[in-house]
């Protein structure tokens, strides 16, 4: 069984490098759901104020839980691979 990240990146949750506004979460759900970033931002904003302050509970959990780009993606073994060069 994966780790949170491992999952996330499997399903093509991540944090883009290109596009970020503050953490990438956005830029990240837009990317996966085929949606520019700021369409993404919009729904995004327009889906928190149903329930109003959950923006502050459900963005920075999204932040922790999506892995960066940047980061290495996980080897078939499901264990993360070192990065070439290190």
């Amino acid at each position: 069984m994966g780790t949170v990240h491992e999952s996330f990146h499997q399903r093509g949750l991540i944090r883009p490098r290109q596009g970020r506004v503050l953490g990438g979460v956005c830029a990240g759900l837009g990317r996966r759901f085929g949606l520019g970033p700021w369409t993404a931002r919009l729904v995004f904003v327009l889906l928190l104020m149903v329930v109003p302050g959950s923006q502050f509970l459900i963005y920075p959990v999204l932040w922790i839980v999506m892995p960066d780009e940047a980061f290495p993606p996980p080897a078939p073994s499901g264990r993360w691979e070192q990065p070439a060069g290190n």
